[in-house]
């Protein structure tokens, strides 16, 4: 029988284990062991502890040579785990399929993470010889994905890390997120190995909370954001919106 006494070192030992996990960023990936202490607010023979239990259980690597220490693998099979279990794949998943019958192109679903769009679902089912595969879990770029663009259009700026500034600086930028937000679909321009994505917004309410995308080559997608293939990615898009209880402008 666990009592209430023995049961506080065990929280306060998850707590502070969950607290050095959440001190890696993306922004700041690596940490010494001093940085680690003052984030754990403890002494450096206990964050050597702890960094010792979480590298045993692959929560954590250290690099000997610049005496630094990164998540480790361990912590990617927690994050597949947990983008498989989001509610929004489960119900996204028969209008992934249906879009990719239609378009014959890899479709996918993408979700903020606070910092950036992260892939949740790719479904690459297609019928062409050579596919274009999206990896689940990989990060997109704010402002170079179409997916990324789609987001900065519908968040708050101050939901963007950097946004307001880059608003600030860039016209064009601020009169292309005015567009996508107008017409519900971003394109993105074509990248140097040749594949061309086109998004649009996933909401919830009035919220959105994924981008829906089409990814495929110069060839095969058209840069026109008024195509066949672009309003079929809108409509579905917008089925997947009532699906999730909001009105979908577009």
């Amino acid at each position: 029988m666990t009592t209430e006494g023995d049961a506080a070192p065990t929280i306060q030992t998850v707590q502070r284990a969950a607290l050095i996990l959440c001190a890696f960023t993306v922004s700041q990936p690596y940490l010494s062991l001093k940085e680690i202490t003052i984030r754990l607010g403890a002494s450096k023979a206990t964050a050597h502890r702890y960094t010792k239990a979480l590298r045993a259980a692959n929560l954590l690597r250290y690099d000997e040579q610049t005496a630094l220490y990164s998540l480790g693998p361990q912590v990617l099979t927690l994050a597949a785990s947990a983008r498989a279990g989001l509610p929004i794949v489960t119900v996204a998943e028969p209008h992934l399929e249906k879009l990719v019958k239609q378009v014959d192109e890899t479709v996918v679903l993408s979700v903020w993470d606070g910092e950036a769009p992260t892939v949740v679902r790719s479904a690459d089912n297609t019928d062409h010889s050579v596919r274009i595969s999206v990896r689940a879990g990989a990060r997109l770029e704010v402002t170079g994905s179409a997916q990324g663009r789609v987001f900065c259009a519908f968040l708050p700026p101050d939901q963007v890390p950097g946004l307001p500034k880059l608003l600030h600086q860039s016209p064009e930028l601020a009169g292309e997120l005015a567009a996508i937000r107008e017409r519900g679909v971003a394109v993105d321009s074509l990248a140097p190995s040749g594949v061309r994505t086109i998004a649009a917004p996933v909401f919830e309410g009035a919220t959105i909370i994924a981008a829906m995308a089409i990814v495929g080559t110069a060839v095969s997608v058209p840069p026109d954001v008024d195509s066949t293939m672009a309003k079929s990615l809108v409509e579905t898009a917008g089925e997947l919106s009532r699906r999730l209880g909001s009105l979908s402008p577009f």
